[in-house]
């Protein structure tokens, strides 16, 4: 036995929480996930506020929002600031060995003593792309090394699965598709075909002729089975190691996943909840109450004050996030049901949630040709598809006050200013901010896969 308990955080880009079945999704894309959470606590109502990757894990692994990080690009430059300590450096520092698997390069991954790599995302020439196994390839021997050694450790996997391109390997592609996908009489594809944003980059991986949206979603659906499929690897390496019963395991993501949403055609992009919402699990046997389901509102800053205490592990950080352990016993924990929310990843945008309302506000003209303010009513319209903005000024004028209001006060309590106001490169390209939706659109092009995954890493690509 280990003198502190271990830590093996399953981050999955991209995980859509409405498409797992753990939350009700109605294909059954998650049965080892759902079966292993029923061992501990799952949160139903958690957020990723600040899209997408960088930001998001930004504020998984240090606590604080995104005016506490000062990270809201993907394409952020430089590394975290020094007035930051992530959930390695602390971990590290308190006795731990550290490996963190397929993250290396990120900003927010600072301070693991171990990187290791693996294949997240597959060549053309490869077709289907087996990635949570390549990944299982690389973190199952660490898992094992680790386990053996005298101290704890906190292991970091990063699943690629579920993030474009959805490729998962036979006989996942179609277990949730019977149709044809090459119908000419089907053109639910033709207005992703015509976003030349992307064209050319859906062209490398869609396959040659296909027709059918569904397909692609189903293909989304697929990854993740294939993906809990292997997962199922990891958790049964857990308890053949005989170290289940001393290690937390926290499943989550950095973001979720536009499909054919909202016209943010199989991204991370736009303020909508399908982006927003995540995944957020705990599981430590004798620590974590099982079979416990909790819908109070929390967000990813709220996930390293959590695991510290969980762990027993102290420290004087001034974090932005707050524990969950009250609500894993059924106790008050105060909420914070509003929220400022933002995106610099292929639009600048930032808003305001509440239970009932979303404000959003784009800084600079988007390649969608969006207006600059929507505002939706999540009671009567949880999809989000009828914009009230015209409709109901004064609500939006309420929504921007309580917005400013709170910019206002993370500025003067960070001493900076807001970080969605001084990130005008955010999309690389050297302009400074975009004058109108056309320049966004013409500017901004993916082309193949190589081309993504390059913006992914934060390398610097010529097109």
């Amino acid at each position: 036995m280990k003198p502190s308990p271990n830590l093996l955080l399953i981050g999955i880009d991209s995980l859509r929480r409405d498409h797992m079945s753990l939350y009700g999704y109605e294909r059954l894309t998650t049965p080892h996930i759902d079966r292993y959470s029923a061992g501990g606590v799952t949160f139903e109502q958690a957020f990723s506020p600040s899209v997408p990757t960088t930001s998001g894990y930004g504020s998984m692994f240090t606590g604080m929002d995104c005016f506490g990080t000062d990270v809201v690009a993907l394409r952020h430059k430089g590394g975290l600031g020094e007035h930051l300590t992530t959930l390695a450096e602390l971990l590290e520092a308190s006795g731990y060995e550290s490996t963190c698997v397929g993250f290396q390069g990120n900003p927010a991954s600072r301070g693991f003593r171990n990187y290791l790599q693996y294949e997240g995302w597959g060549s053309a020439a490869e077709g289907q792309s087996p990635k949570a196994e390549r990944l299982n390839e690389v973190a199952i021997p660490e898992l094992k090394r680790l386990a053996a050694g005298s101290d704890p450790f906190f292991l970091f996997l990063r699943h690629m699965d579920p993030h474009s391109p959805y490729l998962p390997p036979t006989p996942f592609m179609r277990i949730f598709y019977d149709g044809d996908e090459f119908d000419p009489e089907n053109d639910s594809l033709k207005p992703v075909y015509e976003f030349a944003p992307f064209a050319d980059y859906f062209r490398s991986w869609f396959p040659e002729g296909v027709t059918d949206k569904e397909y692609i979603i189903a293909q989304y659906d697929g990854a993740i089975a294939y993906m809990d499929a292997c997962i199922a690897n990891i958790f049964e390496t857990l308890r053949s190691l005989d170290v289940e019963e001393e290690t937390l395991v926290v499943i989550t993501s950095d973001h979720g996943e536009t499909l054919h949403d909202h016209d943010c055609y199989y991204d991370h992009h736009g303020l909508y909840d399908c982006t927003l919402v995540v995944p957020l699990v705990f599981r430590l046997p004798g620590v974590v109450p099982e079979n416990v389901r909790v819908s109070d509102y929390c967000q990813l800053k709220d996930l390293m004050p959590t695991v510290l205490e969980l762990m027993g592990i102290e420290s004087d950080i001034a974090f932005d996030g707050r524990s969950l352990v009250p609500r894993m016993h059924g106790r008050r924990r105060e909420p914070e049901p509003e929220f400022y929310i933002t995106e610099a990843t292929w639009m600048r945008k930032h808003g305001w949630r509440t239970p009932e309302w979303k404000l959003i506000h784009a800084l600079e003209p988007d390649f969608h040709f969006k207006p600059e303010v929507e505002l939706y009513n999540l009671i009567k319209d949880p999809e989000e598809y009828i914009n009230l903005a015209d409709s109901e000024p004064d609500v939006v004028a309420m929504l921007e006050k309580r917005m400013q209001k709170h910019i206002r006060r993370r500025e003067s309590e960070t001493g900076r200013t807001n970080p969605m106001y001084t990130n005008l490169d955010w999309h690389g390209k050297g302009t400074g901010p975009f004058t109108s939706s056309r320049q966004a659109y013409e500017a901004l092009h993916i082309g193949d896969r190589n081309v993504a995954q390059k913006l992914q890493a934060g390398e610097k690509t010529k097109e």
